[in-house]
């Protein structure tokens, strides 16, 4: 008996709670992280990490240019059932993630650990443990491209769900080997990082087991010299725009550390610590909704159903209006609970805390809408917006915040909600000076041109 045909809505549904317990898996994995480093360790524990978070996002960086790319293109190759060219997308991917995380392993990892760290943190109190901490990220980060990926991929090829039991997995071992690395084994910061490693191991495992069934090696890898280099120039072309705005959101983080640091101190730093693990909890929604606008709205982009990916979208906004909504008045009314979470005793840092997270709650909503416009642009072939948004959402807080910190650092914390104010005007005007337009052209096949004028982008984490 044939199968019924899942209906879109039951399609919608089935790909975002899957990406929501991917993005809730590894939200509570970076934020128990920090409880149990914090906890466990000190304060200045969890300032480290946040500290060495710039090399987690250029690590995640390389994953959307290439695998993000990647994984666009080969959704888009498999809802036209051109399945050679889906085998090339996914294999050139594949090799290139890995080659470029190899090199960062020896570069990074055994060459200029030392070098990396010092460039990140200043601070002689926080610096050991930050170096601790990068060495072995540097070391282990093929494990995190390849985690990402796969999981990329896998979702493409249509099994989101073992993503996120792979994604669980991945970080249950995570914490419970934090505990056993850090207080049973006396490893210090460095058992977190080897903790994390050795979970996405286990994650990388389980996602392999996708193509243990027969009908999943519609995807498999092709090696062929033949076309690689043009093969590698579309998915980069795909993977540009996100991997923009990531490069522009390390050179924030790079700056925001040292601007917060400078003017606030260790315990400014640590509420700027805290705040940034609140930015997890937003990522949980939008992380999951990202990747279901990506998926699917590649697939209706595929299909030139200007109809489907409008209803991908509609969907998609509307559910994150309604979590970030959630998640603003529960920061606004219990925000000393998360101070709490990550170590924050004294009554001076509690307070300092509620402050800021108060107002990093506003500032985050048009963050999130703005990243979720950044992709509808892409799926439309608007590359030259979506470029655009990709240097604007990060770079403008940069002189925003560095302004601020000089002239009124009682204000500080209100330079991400003005940034991103100004931007979403300077979007507003870009768009109508440009005449653009939210249509598919069913005369053009944008995802088949790796010119500007014509790039979709890709696929995130």
């Amino acid at each position: 008996m044939a199968k019924k045909p899942e209906s879109a809505n039951a399609q919608f549904y089935r790909f975002l709670w899957a990406f929501i317990l991917v993005a809730l898996s590894a939200c509570l994995g970076n934020v128990v992280d920090g409880i149990i480093v914090g906890n466990l360790i000190s304060s200045d524990g969890v300032s480290a990490i946040n500290l060495s978070k710039p090399i987690n996002q250029f690590i995640f960086t390389i994953n959307l240019l290439i695998c993000g790319g990647g994984g666009m293109l080969v959704g888009y190759e498999l809802g036209k059932k051109n399945i050679h060219e889906a085998r090339r997308c996914f294999t050139d991917s594949m090799v290139l993630s890995v080659g470029f995380g190899l090199l960062l392993t020896v570069l990074g990892g055994f060459i200029f650990p030392a070098q990396i760290a010092n460039m990140l943190c200043d601070n002689e109190v926080i610096l050991p443990l930050a170096r601790d901490y990068m060495e072995v990220l540097l070391i282990g980060n093929p494990t995190y491209i390849l985690m990402w990926g796969l999981s990329t991929m896998v979702s493409v090829n249509g099994a989101p769900r073992l993503v996120s039991v792979a994604v669980v997995i991945d970080n249950a071992v995570n914490l419970l080997l934090d505990i056993v690395f850090i207080k049973f084994f006396g490893w210090g910061i460095m058992g977190s990082s080897v903790a994390t490693v050795v979970g996405h191991i286990v994650g990388i495992a389980i996602l392999l087991c996708h193509w243990l069934k027969p009908a999943n090696r519609r995807l498999s890898l092709t090696i062929s010299i033949k076309g690689f280099w043009k093969s590698t120039k579309r998915i980069l072309a795909q993977g540009a725009p996100l991997a923009v705005a990531s490069i522009c959101l390390t050179a924030l983080l790079l700056s925001a550390n040292t601007i917060v640091l400078s003017t606030a101190g260790r315990d400014g730093i640590f509420i700027f610590s805290v705040c940034m693990n609140l930015l997890q909890i937003y990522n949980l929604f939008l992380s999951g909704a990202c990747q279901t606008l990506q998926s699917l709205g590649a697939i209706e982009a595929g299909k030139r159903s200007q109809t489907g990916l409008q209803f991908v979208i509609r969907k998609t906004f509307r559910f994150m209006t309604v979590s970030m909504i959630a998640t603003c008045l529960y920061v606004w009314v219990f925000p000393q609970t998360i101070a709490e979470l990550f170590g924050a005793h004294q009554a001076e840092l509690i307070e300092g805390c509620n402050h800021a997270l108060r107002v990093f709650a506003l500032s985050f909503i048009p963050f999130c809408y703005i990243y979720l416009l950044m992709i509808v642009y892409k799926l439309y072939g608007h590359h030259r917006m979506a470029l655009f948004i990709s240097f604007a959402l990060s770079l403008t807080v940069i002189p925003v915040l560095w302004a601020m910190a000089k002239f009124t650092p009682s204000l500080m914390w209100y330079s991400y909600l003005v940034a991103y104010a100004l931007e979403g005007i300077a979007i507003y005007i870009f768009h109508k000076s440009t005449h653009v337009e939210f249509k598919i052209d069913n005369d053009t096949e944008a995802l088949e041109s790796p010119s500007a004028a014509h790039t979709i982008l890709n696929d995130e984490d």
